[in-house]
Order: C-alpha cells, then structure tokens, then sequence
C-alpha cells in the first residue's frame, strides 16, 4: 500500500488529514547472529518492504491505533493506562513506542495512527521493528523531539524488551532506522559505532534470495530468552562483561575454562566465532570480492544449526538445496525456530535455484516458501 492509499484511509478512518506519512523498512540480517544482545557485530541490511504509517498529533492523552493489515475496528487508548506486557496483541509495538518516549520525558500528549505494511509477519525480517521505528520516527517529527536515529533505536529496543517483553538486541531497530541504499551497515552493537558497507550486488552480476519458509515464529518466545540467558552465564562464567570481550584468538582456552557446562561452551563458541565471521565479511566486501563471503554464510548456518540449535527441517532444505543447486552459499538469517533463510547465488542461476526449492519443499509436504529478491535499500524517512 502506497503513502497516498494510507493517507487516504487515514482520513476515511480519523475525518481529518495526517500531518504526514512515514515508512521504515524491514531488514535482513546478511551475517551476525545473536551477537547483538552479547555487545557483538552484526551486519544487516534494509528490505524495500515497509511499515507505513499516517500520522496526526493529539492532545488529549489518547492514542488510538489501526492497522490495514489487522481486521478490526480502531483501538483507543490512554496514555496513562500504558503498561509494560498489558497488551498482547499487534498494538503492542506502536503503543510500546509512545509508552518508551513518555517514560524517557519526551512529551507525547496521544495521537491518530494509521499502519500498513509489506513486511512477511513471522519471517525474521523485523516486522515488529518496523512498526516501532515508523511510529517513533513519525512522532520524533511531529512533536519535534529532536533525537537522532539511533536514540530513535534504543528507545524502540526497550518498547520491544520491556513493554512487549521479547529480549532482543538493538540490531533490528537500528537497520530500519540507519541503514542505506546498496550499502549493509556494519554496527558495533555495544557503543552503536556505524559504518556503512557498499553492498552492490546487481553491478556485479549477483542476488540474494530470501526464502520465506512460511514457519512462524515468536521472540517473545521462551527458546530466544534461554539462548540469551545461556550467553549470560557464559559471560558471568568467563568474568567478562559480554561475550563479545572473548577474543577469537583465545576461543579454545575460554571454551576449555567452561568444562561440562555443555550447553554454554556451545552458545559461547557460536557468538565468537559468528562476530569473527562478521569482521570477515566487511573485509571481504571491502576488497571487492564479494563471491567469497559465500562459504562465511554458510559457516554461519552450520554454526547456528548444530551450536546455537535455532534452524529447523525447513531452515535446513533451503540452505542444502541451493548449496547442491549452484548456490555461492546459503544461511538462516534472524532470530530462528522458523521465518527466513538467505541464498546468495548468480543472477542467472536464480531461476533454478529457487525451482528447486520449491520443489523440495513439496516433496518434503512442506508448505510452500515464499521465495523474493532482497534488494538492498534505504531506512526509514517521512515519505508524504
């Protein structure tokens, strides 16, 4: 839905105008997994896939919400009545955003949103984090609160952590916010440090395929929480402040102070060696060889399917199906349990590649995936 259909049922919905419209993109994750909550690297880029949203100021405390890809009348609520984990539903997000903005100071006296999005819900593709962003962007506008995108991102990180409840790292916030056209941006998620990596797959006769198992998941979900709070006792275990201070120069001995602490030595072994994992990549875009972050991908796959323990039979057809079909290389990408694997492949083997995994997925009476083109695009921005 383009800005001028959301402008219009905005009115249709308020009987008024919105003072304007925004649209902040879904991202993936090219490399770095799980290493955003352990202070790691992580190297996402946007989608063109976006939430939209048709805002106006209130000032009456309420907020009232609707969404064109929710059945449902207009939500109404009140500001004051905002409370971490007191909303289960999709409403969740935006009114975590005003909630996380009014409890850092900002005055936020209500507004009329309006939301529509292209984001695959349940994909790892950071739908949720795309609401937040467009929300908070919209309303940093508006009220002319004048933070900078990546405040704009930790304050959307804690809408998600504490008033939805699901424990994830600053990652996806920050790529819906600051991430550039034909660029992955390379973050150092523990001081936010950005630098942003050309990534001009087109111009050198590449794509990069997402294929959508259609498998849902949920990070406010228990398995995500346990990963996370196994990353912390490894932390704790190793007297170190994040994961992310274990050098990978000094993986095996750490790994050998874990003793049977089985689980752990598998969590932590994952995150250093994913974060190392990241550093190859920027270097090897960096120096103009592209092809060879392939094989890094799929390490990276591995490691999440036998350390980390998040793919699934489906995650695990994609990335052995392209790999037997041509693909440079091939992963899961997001939080796991289901949603998305990526396929870096040549652009004239696109059409096989994706053949066969539609095929072997209906050989294996799976459902079928979603399979599209990730395009490398641009953050979030006010659009009408």
């Amino acid at each position: 839905m383009g800005a001028q259909q959301v402008r219009e049922r905005f009115a249709e919905l308020y009987g008024a105008e919105p003072e304007g419209v925004w649209a902040a993109p879904g991202r993936v994750n090219l490399i770095g997994e799980h290493t955003d909550y352990n202070d790691g690297f992580v190297m996402p880029f946007a989608l063109p896939h976006r939430a939209t949203a048709a805002v106006a100021r209130r000032t009456d405390g309420v907020l009232r919400l609707h969404s064109a890809d929710v059945e449902g009348p207009v939500v109404e609520l009140s500001l004051d009545a905002l409370a971490p984990q007191s909303d289960q539903d999709w409403t969740a997000y935006p009114a975590g955003v005003v909630w996380a903005l009014r409890e850092a100071g900002h005055p936020v006296t209500g507004a009329d949103v309006h939301l529509a999005s292209t984001v695959p819900t349940g994909a790892g593709l950071s739908s949720s984090a795309s609401l937040e962003v467009v929300v908070a962007l919209a309303l940093n506008d508006l009220y002319g609160l004048g933070l900078q995108r990546w405040q704009l991102a930790r304050l959307c990180q804690r809408a998600e952590n504490v008033y939805v409840g699901a424990p994830t790292g600053i990652m996806d916030q920050t790529a819906s916010a600051c991430c550039e056209s034909g660029h992955a941006l390379f973050l150092d998620t523990r001081d936010l440090s950005q630098r942003q990596i050309p990534f001009d797959l087109a111009a050198e006769g590449l794509r990069l395929l997402v294929v959508d198992t259609q498998v849902k998941h949920a990070h406010s979900g228990g398995e995500y929480g346990k990963r996370r709070a196994g990353c912390e006792k490894g932390a704790a275990l190793l007297g170190v402040d994040a994961l992310r201070d274990i050098a990978y120069a000094d993986l095996d001995a750490a790994l050998a102070r874990l003793g049977d602490e089985e689980e752990v030595v598998r969590l932590v072994r994952h995150v250093v060696t994913e974060d190392e994992r990241v550093e190859r990549v920027v270097a090897l875009l960096r120096g103009g060889e592209t092809r060879a972050i392939g094989p890094v991908l799929t390490e990276g796959h591995a490691s999440l399917r036998d350390d980390f323990r998040i793919s699934c039979p489906e995650l695990d057809l994609v990335v052995d199906t392209a790999l037997a079909n041509g693909a440079l290389g091939a992963r899961m990408t997001g939080g796991g349990f289901g949603g998305s694997a990526i396929v870096l492949a040549e652009a004239a083997d696109v059409d096989t590649l994706t053949k066969a995994v539609e095929e072997a997925f209906a050989a294996a009476a799976f459902t079928a995936p979603r399979v599209f083109e990730a395009v490398p695009s641009a953050g979030a921005g006010r659009v009408d």
